[in-house]
């Protein structure tokens, strides 16, 4: 059995790689779906399709799972969003999310969806990651170590800390 679990993965982080794992166990193969695809170089997306894919093929590399990374560009048109992703994707029997939106969209189109909890909420999220960037904070230990090696390679710190900057007057 094939399953789909998509995230912007900006970065991909320790609790991306957690739910990986956890859906490993019950599935043989799995597409892991680069969300928002076209966004980048913002604070809220600061990394390209193609880093992104960079991160998670190699962080996921070593697991015992067949797995395919494939960028998901945006639609704004949320009742047909499931079919989109679909026609993006290989074929899958069972998707995976947390999101109430993503959950709805899938059920509405007949998807089986299964949850996983999340694992280190308080410190393992996006946003949160972004902000010790910008900040310089540790992140590198929230991360796995292939998402250090690919950010340091393409400077996504000083990326990050440039856009985060401001030209406002006060």
């Amino acid at each position: 059995m094939r399953g789909f679990y998509i995230g912007r993965f900006q970065p991909f982080h320790d609790g991306h790689l957690h739910m990986v794992e956890e859906i490993a166990q019950e599935v043989d193969e799995l597409v892991l779906g680069i969300g928002s695809a076209g966004d980048s170089h913002s604070t809220r997306n600061p990394f390209t399709a193609g880093e992104r894919v960079m991160m998670v093929t190699k962080a996921v590399e070593d697991l015992d799972i067949t797995s395919y990374v494939v960028p998901i560009e945006d639609l704004d048109r949320n009742s047909v969003w499931v079919s989109h992703v679909q026609s993006m994707s290989p074929g899958f029997q069972v998707a995976y999310s947390n999101n109430p939106l993503v959950i709805r969209l899938f059920e509405e189109a007949d998807v089986e969806v299964r949850q996983s909890p999340m694992f280190r909420r308080d410190v393992l999220e996006g946003a949160e990651l972004r902000e010790r960037m910008i900040h310089d904070r540790d992140w590198q230990t929230l991360v796995p170590e292939a998402v250090v090696d690919v950010i340091s390679e393409i400077d996504g710190v000083s990326r990050i800390q440039r856009i985060a900057e401001t030209d406002a007057n006060g």
